[in-house]
């Protein structure tokens, strides 16, 4: 398996990407100034990241998603590895990513890549979507920030 660039996104991509956000109104509102980065086995795309420079220092990590059937195989921590280089690699000094607040294994995943909360978006998903999202048998309301400071060490 190797990661690389995305050129020109296909079918499978935005299949990827909207396991993990959705709606497509909204995917389509940021690829345009995506980075986008995949992971593939063969000539299959098994994950997916995108980042989004805030400016010359924030970069956020916008999406990420695993096919189900490759998931729990340490690969969003490859995925994240992988941005946070890249980051490093461009200069930033900060990524920022927001998850639900109903979206516990991400938390947890986040967490576990260094990521600390920082904020909390009250509303945001009741507020910028249209139909209503439901995780871990809780309907989703607010978006939990977390960030990370990336050092030059």
């Amino acid at each position: 398996m190797e990661i690389k660039r995305i050129t020109k996104y296909s079918a499978e991509h935005y299949k990827l990407l909207l396991t993990a956000d959705p709606d497509l109104q909204m995917v389509e509102g940021y690829l345009p100034k995506s980075i986008g980065f995949q992971l593939v086995d063969g000539d299959q795309v098994v994950g997916i990241v995108l980042l989004v420079s805030m400016n010359s220092k924030k970069i956020e990590l916008k999406n990420i998603a695993v096919r189900p059937d490759y998931q729990h195989k340490g690969l969003a921590q490859k995925l994240i590895k992988n941005v946070l280089r890249y980051a490093k690699q461009h200069e930033f000094s900060e990524m920022i990513v927001g998850t639900g607040s109903t979206s516990f294994e991400q938390l947890y995943l986040y967490q576990k890549m260094g990521f600390r909360c920082f904020a909390i978006r009250v509303d945001f998903f009741s507020d910028n979507y249209t139909k209503p999202i439901v995780e871990n048998g809780l309907r989703l309301h607010d978006m939990i920030l977390l960030r990370q400071k990336i050092t030059n060490d």
